[in-house]
């Protein structure tokens, strides 16, 4: 199981097209803290990319979102569709 699967779990049970949540909050959900990395753009895109390695975008979108970083570590997750 992936380290993100709380997060797909979370998303999924969510009745809002858009959520916002905080680092911290993903944290929790996660019960783990984000890699340093989690605070650039890349690590959030919404591309399809044939590269391994990318669970956490496999999460949101298997729970059908996209990410969008925002100011201040938080995180737009907003429904695709």
């Amino acid at each position: 199981m992936s380290k993100y699967a709380p997060l797909r779990e979370y998303l999924k049970r969510q009745k809002l097209s858009e959520v916002i949540l905080t680092f911290g909050e993903i944290e929790d959900i996660i019960d783990a803290p984000l890699p340093k990395n989690a605070g650039t753009h890349q690590w959030w895109a919404n591309i399809v990319n044939p590269e391994p390695g990318r669970v956490q975008r496999e999460a949101w979108r298997a729970a059908g979102y996209d990410a969008f970083l925002l100011p201040r570590s938080r995180v737009k997750f907003q429904k695709v569709g």
